[in-house]
């Protein structure tokens, strides 16, 4: 990589210059940091609802008296949308403009969360949870769109850092923001915090994204129905995905019939592009090899994220922590993030390889879930802090880094140059993001349950009834409850589910670890692809610069 002594960038080549160019729009932001609060403001608060509505889920249910199997409903009813809307978002904000849709679907989102808590009947429930995911899921796809189409090139490293900020601060924040709102406030505000967060989106989208000129009607209409059935299939194979585990995969006939319809929907829309293009998708520019690279580069690091969403809240709550007990163990990895997020944007404008922070990012994730390798029963949430330190390290210059190499891939690739192969590019990272980031949470779910077996089946091996071990152990458990027990018979039968539930306690620890361990392996392989990627022609800095040389014109204008 070049160095740097703060000369000037060297002249681009005509034609980095002309991609450049072209993917410079002509109507910018006049409140550039309006809009990127706006941006990040919006990737936040569907993320936070996300997690607060899993982490809220429980005491919903006890609330309603629902059940487990249509409790675990309730968190697909809205993921399940989120994932919908996401294609179908390419055709609304190509003929809308993202800046009305965002309105309408952000005012409509708002009104959804105030009402929710209101909503006492289970059908209900589920259908405002639904809309309240295709109100929300036109966030992310719309937003960054806007964020490439619309935010001066120099504003780009800082709006990545507060985006990268906002999405795994919401990650990591919710579990202690919930416990902290629950007890004293109750369970209700996992709903109306994002109620309250959203009118101040609204605000910013108003004021820092600009109005498009309506769309040119230009060859044929778009496709409605293509729309539809990508968005219907992707949706059915995220539910299955979603309740594969609960259904017991391919023994459950739900299952089988929600794959089987999810294959016939995208068969059709593989179909219906063949014989009929739309002029909103441009699948072709995604045939790029940095395009795909990065596309499961993000699918890794949505796995990388489980260490911090699945394995430490488990590893906890085995013991019986709650989500204020569990939350410290992960806000460690929020809590600087800013200033993490801050460094990894002046590292890129001072001319920083993307693909080094990213490089970096995984690295430190890897390091630090081989750490938390170590874990034992004995550990509590104290023993995580270094740890998640170090984590959210690497998750933020990981993140920061895989987004800036998204973003310096769309502007190269000539990704902005029109509407629709911006809209194509974000749908198909925001697809990504979601779909990826479920077959991973059902990866990790069935390995954990299956590693669970294996390590009780071989730890009962050691357990034999009559055994002298097993016998010297239940003799001296039944003396330490006898006091508080009825007789003998009651002190050996606690003592019998003392020793099951520490056996129990011993396989969930051994199976956490193999899960850490699991997550290394993934962050070396996003290792070995981040060598795959071919270079940008231009870094941060040297894209600054020229955006710097072109912007007089259009601010004179």
């Amino acid at each position: 990589m070049a160095s740097h002594t703060g000369a000037l960038p060297s002249p681009a080549p005509a034609q980095v210059v002309r991609a450049l160019a072209s993917a410079v729009p002509a109507d910018l932001s006049k409140s550039p940091i309006v809009g990127i609060l706006g941006v990040v403001m919006g990737a936040g608060i569907v993320t936070l609802m996300g997690r607060l509505l899993t982490l809220g889920t429980p005491d919903l249910k006890g609330s309603l008296g629902i059940g487990f199997d249509d409790g675990a409903w309730i968190g697909s009813a809205f993921n399940v949308a989120l994932m919908f809307i996401g294609p179908f978002t390419v055709y609304v904000g190509g003929l809308l403009g993202a800046r009305r849709v965002l309105i309408f679907a952000a005012s409509a989102f708002t009104l959804i969360c105030i009402f929710l808590p209101l909503v006492h009947s289970y059908g209900l429930l589920l259908t405002a949870l639904a809309l309240a995911g295709l109100t929300s899921g036109t966030f992310y796809p719309l937003t960054l769109t806007f964020a490439l189409r619309n935010i001066p090139l120099r504003f780009l490293p800082f709006t990545l850092a507060l985006y990268a900020t906002f999405v795994d601060g919401a990650v990591n924040i919710a579990p202690s923001l919930y416990g902290l709102v629950r007890d004293p406030l109750g369970f209700q505000w996992m709903f109306w915090i994002p109620a309250v967060l959203t009118p101040l989106m609204i605000l910013c989208i108003y004021v820092g994204i600009p109005a498009a000129p309506a769309p040119p009607r230009k060859g044929p209409a778009p496709s409605f129905a293509g729309f539809l059935y990508a968005s219907a299939g992707f949706a059915l194979l995220f539910a299955a995905l979603d309740q594969g585990q609960r259904l017991d995969w391919w023994h459950s006939g739900l299952f089988n019939g929600l794959i089987s319809s999810a294959t016939i929907f995208l068969l059709a829309t593989l179909v219906r592009r063949m014989r009929m293009p739309n002029p909103l998708v441009d699948l072709p520019y995604l045939r790029q090899w940095n395009t795909q690279v990065l596309g499961f580069l993000l699918l890794l690091f949505r796995f990388s994220l489980l260490a911090t969403i699945i394995l430490i809240p488990q590893a906890l709550a085995i013991h019986g922590f709650e989500a204020n007990q569990i939350g410290p163990a992960v806000l460690w990895t929020a809590l600087p993030q800013f200033l993490i997020a801050f460094v990894a944007a002046m590292l890129l404008l001072w001319g920083l390889d993307s693909r080094l922070l990213m490089a970096a990012g995984f690295a430190c994730v890897a390091a630090a879930v081989i750490l938390n390798a170590q874990l034992t029963s004995a550990w509590s949430a104290q023993n995580f802090y270094p740890t998640e330190l170090l984590m959210g390290v690497g998750q933020s210059f990981a993140f920061i880094g895989l987004v800036s190499t998204i973003v310096l891939q769309a502007v190269f690739s000539g990704g902005l140059s029109k509407p629709q192969n911006a809209l194509t590019f974000s749908a198909f990272f925001h697809i990504v993001r979601l779909l990826g980031g479920q077959i991973g949470v059902a990866y990790m779910t069935h390995f954990i349950a299956v590693r669970e077996r294996l390590h009780s089946n071989l730890l009962g091996l050691h357990v034999e009834k009559g055994a002298p071990l097993t016998a010297t152990a239940l003799t001296q458990l039944a003396a330490g409850v006898y006091a508080k027990s009825s007789g003998l018979p009651a002190a050996s039968g606690r003592a019998a589910g003392v020793l099951s539930a520490r056996l129990r306690l011993q396989a969930y620890t051994l199976t956490f670890i193999d899960g850490f361990h699991l997550v290394a392996w993934a962050c070396v392989a996003a290792l070995l692809l981040i060598a795959l990627l071919h270079k940008a022609p231009l870094n941060y800095q040297q894209l600054g610069f020229q955006d710097t040389e072109a912007t007089p014109p259009r601010e004179v204008r």
